[in-house]
């Protein structure tokens, strides 16, 4: 399993809100439910004011999910440190903050070197022109639409504008948006031209997760199209 390219929707649930006691039969039921990659939330305390996990789980939750697409969102201080211990877990993509690092080149380097993708996450007042000179660099920009840390908050409508504006620089860049994004507010996110979607509670608490899913990504699929026939 991997992930789509920008020219198509990815949808990936992020386990925050999920049962972490039962967390490997809830991931299975999302990805039977139609989800294309997991979104694993790691949080140190630091970076944030939440802790959630490490790669220990995360090697754990491989052996029951394998060949699962595991994007790794590490809202850690010095990011540099975990990457060899979460490739080692059996991570695919590694995104980390820009906000994060002093050093966000090195870091992309490092996380390359241990065989895992490189995305690059950015807070609501970061302003979205610091990810240009690493666009290269990276498989995925995240665009943070709360201020991370806790699941359920909400979605802030402003983050819009950064998601256009590098749509409209780069079409096949793989576009991330995560926080407060469900049915709700999907076609905003659409609209903007996200096509990774990560949705937290809306979709991990959801009474149909297969409806829901089927939901998002008709609503994200129908906005790329439109996209493409418009350039």
């Amino acid at each position: 399993m991997a992930l789509s390219s920008g020219c198509s929707c990815s949808i990936g649930p992020s386990i925050l809100n999920a049962d972490l006691s039962n967390l490997a039969a809830e991931c299975q039921e999302l990805i039977a439910a139609g989800s294309d990659y997991l979104h694993l939330d790691v949080m140190d305390g630091h970076f944030v004011p939440n802790l959630t996990f490490g790669h220990p789980v995360v090697k754990c939750l491989r052996a029951k999910v394998p060949g699962v697409f595991f994007e790794m969102h590490m809202m850690v201080s010095e990011p540099e440190k975990w990457i060899e211990g979460m490739a080692d877990a059996g991570a695919d993509m590694y995104t980390f903050h820009y906000e994060a690092t002093d050093n966000p080149k090195e870091c992309i380097r490092k996380i390359r070197e241990a065989g895992m993708k490189a995305g690059m996450g950015i807070n609501p007042p970061t302003q979205v022109e610091v990810v240009l000179p690493y666009i290269d660099l990276l498989d995925c920009v995240l665009v943070m639409t709360v201020n991370p840390g806790f699941g359920g908050q909400k979605f802030i409508s402003d983050c819009m504008s950064k998601i256009e504006f590098l749509r409209s620089k780069f079409t096949t860049l793989d576009i991330g948006v995560d926080g407060g994004v469900g049915p709700n507010t999907i076609q905003q996110c659409a609209d903007a031209g996200a096509n990774l979607i990560v949705s937290g509670s809306a979709l991990v608490k959801s009474a149909n997760k297969k409806q829901c899913i089927y939901d998002m990504r008709s609503v994200v699929d129908s906005a790329l199209k439109n996209r493409k026939q418009q350039s």
